[in-house]
């Protein structure tokens, strides 16, 4: 294929790989985007919603989203999906499948990788979701790369009749580079020609796109050899290095001598290019993150080589790490001093977790911000695994334990993975109580708008979902809506439904403080009635603090008045205005 180089412009901008990645798609022709808000991966459909060329929305969830943008592609149109790793992991379905039938315009789909988990509750390695689809990967290194990437993506993905995936990671999705910016490329519609053997995969049909799928790949791993995406750099050759990704860059920086075989294109496996490169180097040492995929096929051919400890499969893979790799040393796990993350002054959550501690329940959770509840001091959630199991783990909770079990989950995820559970657990006779976790908005992401907001990613008001509504139609016995804020009507509703004979659902409704930041006069502090005890400090709000004579501090900057600390107080120190 011909290389893709960046268009010669004046006009520079300073972007992240999120943004660069999706400029590069603006300038590639693309038309039609989807997602589902995810860190690190965010940021590619905000920067994509500006252009009025593409049709961007947030869907549901990542399976939505992966099928609507797909159908746009097979329609005709230049298409992308973006999600982080674990949004890969709801859209496997289609995307399985998406591999057997091939495309009609170009489709991209972006995984955003999360090494070190900073906002993720694993930290899986997806380049073998590329191997195990048996789908081209790319791999950029930096923002610009992600940018350059992309016009190749498309070209490769209708060259090949093939999804394309892209993988990021969390530094480069978030680092930033001075990007190039060029003309966008009008690309003409392709429209659709019916063709049952190729669309409709039926066991007949797959099975003759499966036979295809395998001689596409024989075709992409003579593509692979050849492209401008992977380059022998000749320096000393007493040490050749292996690598992608981030980690090229950090080992140019450690090992600058060293010749590199870095691979943007890193499957189908350069089998022939890896060969010449071993031959030319009197070393060879594989440098990449978590899982061995590079390793495993250098090790497959037969060449001599040295990779990292099987202890750097946790973490990200840092430059200072790079000469323990070098070495083949054990990773020496340290102890996190990072900050503790804390939900925000006001947060509506705060009230509701006080009160599921106080009454000592059980708490089935899931992901949103509102996992925060988790950790100490409020310490009020016990389990958190992915999204929509604040439902159905408290389904199997409640059918175990029989007593005492609340599940709890946000409104975008309910809309996301939430309803099928309810409808679940109404259908198999559940009983007992279901909190949503209702804030307005996707908060733990940025604030972005989901369907029961009633408004799109562009910002055009839409048709919004009711949230109640949607509630009472999958059976729920009842339905109560109450603020955060209302502590006693809190507690009384959730004594009344936790262990009544029916399903109920509890919608806990009051906006991010992050949309909503009016202030409420802030708690008065009577200094004379404090008894140092520092209960109130289990509230967990970060306007709460002892002073160096024990006394309870009140920053004003950070108190809105939500008074949920209260109750807290039994000597009357903390009061209301």
């Amino acid at each position: 294929m011909k290389n893709t180089e960046l268009p010669v412009s004046n006009n520079i901008r300073f972007l992240s790989g999120d943004e660069a990645l999706a400029q590069g798609a603006y300038e590639a022709g693309l038309v039609f985007a989807a997602a589902y808000p995810g860190t690190p991966s965010t940021e590619i459909l905000e920067y994509l919603s500006r252009f009025p060329e593409i049709d961007s929305q947030w869907s549901v969830n990542e399976k939505v989203a992966y099928e609507v943008a797909y159908g746009a592609a097979i329609a005709g149109n230049r298409s992308l999906y973006a999600s982080k790793h674990v949004g890969i992991n709801v859209a496997m379905d289609p995307l399985m499948t998406s591999a057997y039938i091939g495309v009609n315009a170009g489709f991209i789909f972006i995984s955003a990788d999360d090494p070190g988990l900073h906002s993720s509750q694993n930290e899986q390695d997806n380049r073998l979701v590329a191997r195990f689809a048996k789908v081209p990967l790319l791999e950029p290194a930096s923002p610009a790369e992600a940018k350059m990437y992309i016009p190749y993506a498309f070209n490769l993905s209708e060259k090949f009749d093939t999804p394309v995936m892209i993988r990021l990671t969390t530094r480069i999705a978030h680092t930033k580079e001075n990007v190039q910016i060029g003309e966008r490329v009008n690309v003409l519609p392709r429209g659709f020609k019916p063709d049952f053997t190729k669309y409709v995969m039926v066991p007949k049909n797959a099975y003759g796109r499966h036979i295809e799928l395998e001689k596409r790949l024989l075709r992409l791993k003579e593509e692979v050899e050849i492209t401008p995406l992977n380059r022998i750099e000749m320096n000393d050759p007493s040490l050749g290095i292996i690598t992608s990704s981030v980690s090229y860059l950090y080992a140019r920086e450690i090992f600058s001598n060293a010749s590199f075989l870095k691979l943007g294109f890193s499957y189908p496996f350069p089998e022939n290019l890896i060969k010449k490169f071993s031959s030319q180097v009197k070393e060879v040492l594989v440098i990449e993150e978590l899982e061995p995929m590079l390793e495993e096929e250098v090790a497959r051919l037969g060449i001599a080589h040295r990779a990292k400890h099987p202890s750097f499969r946790v973490g990200e893979l840092r430059p200072e790490d790079m000469l323990a790799v070098k070495e083949g040393t054990e990773r020496v796990m340290e102890a996190s001093t990072t900050r503790k993350p804390v939900m925000c002054p006001g947060c509506p959550h705060r009230g509701v977790y006080s009160v599921l501690k106080k009454l000592k329940l059980t708490v089935t959770g899931d992901i949103g911000c509102y996992t925060l509840g988790a950790l100490p001091p409020l310490s009020a959630i016990q389990t958190c695994l992915c999204m929509g199991t604040g439902v159905t783990m408290f389904e199997g909770f409640k059918k175990t334990l029989g007593k005492d079990v609340v599940g709890v989950i946000g409104d975008s995820t309910f809309v996301h993975s939430g309803i099928t559970g309810l409808v679940n657990a109404v259908y198999n006779h559940t009983k007992g109580l279901i909190i949503i976790l209702d804030n307005s908005t996707t908060a733990m992401t940025g604030t972005q708008p989901h369907p029961a907001t009633g408004v799109t990613i562009k910002g055009v008001p839409t048709k919004q979902l009711v949230i109640e509504d949607i509630c009472r139609a999958c059976g729920a016995d009842h339905v109560d809506i109450v603020s955060a804020y209302d502590a006693k009507k809190l507690e009384d509703i959730i004594k009344e439904r936790v262990n009544s004979e029916s399903l109920s659902v509890l919608i806990v409704r009051t906006p991010c403080k992050l949309i909503d930041r009016s202030k409420q006069s802030k708690v008065q502090f009577e200094p004379g009635h404090c008894k140092k005890c520092g209960a109130c400090l289990n509230a967990g709000c970060p306007a709460l603090s002892k002073s160096d004579d024990g006394l309870i501090k009140i920053d004003p900057g950070l108190c809105v008045g939500c008074y949920v600390c209260v109750p807290y107080c039994k000597f009357d120190a903390l009061k209301k205005p």
